[in-house]
């Protein structure tokens, strides 16, 4: 053995930890789901029983929650999917740098409050919240 010592830095995090699985039977409408590798809130769920020998399947209709885009996908109920760890942070707006849609009302003087929405690597500004005069 040699007396060197070994150090690891981890440039990234692990993919495992961005999604969990889930049945997709268990899956309904108001929930997340990944679908074609994007975080998904699911609009529409609809159950499909097959003949004698197949599965029932479970067809999805959802939003992607970061471009608004429709996407669908159809599993079969017994089967797992992955689910969008998703996390919703608020914060008090205190300076902006740089323009943006906020900066107008930052410049009238009002308290505002800052909802961000994060899941699998991404994060948006999902909503602006004013609590009043500074």
């Amino acid at each position: 053995m040699s007396d060197e010592e070994h150090q690891f830095e981890s440039k990234a995090d692990a993919g495992a930890s961005k999604t969990y699985p889930q049945q997709a039977g268990t899956i309904r409408k108001g929930g997340h789901i990944v679908i074609k590798n994007r975080a998904c809130k699911v609009v529409e769920v609809s159950t499909s029983k097959t003949g004698k020998h197949g599965h029932a399947k479970c067809h999805f209709v959802a939003i992607d929650i970061f471009n608004g885009k429709k996407l669908e996908d159809i599993v079969p109920s017994s089967h797992n999917c992955d689910v969008p760890h998703v996390n919703r942070t608020d914060y008090q707006l205190i300076d902006i740098s740089e323009d943006g849609f906020i900066k107008d009302g930052f410049a009238e003087g009002k308290d505002l409050v800052v909802s961000v929405m994060s899941a699998m690597g991404e994060e948006q500004i999902c909503a602006l919240k004013d609590i009043g005069p500074k």
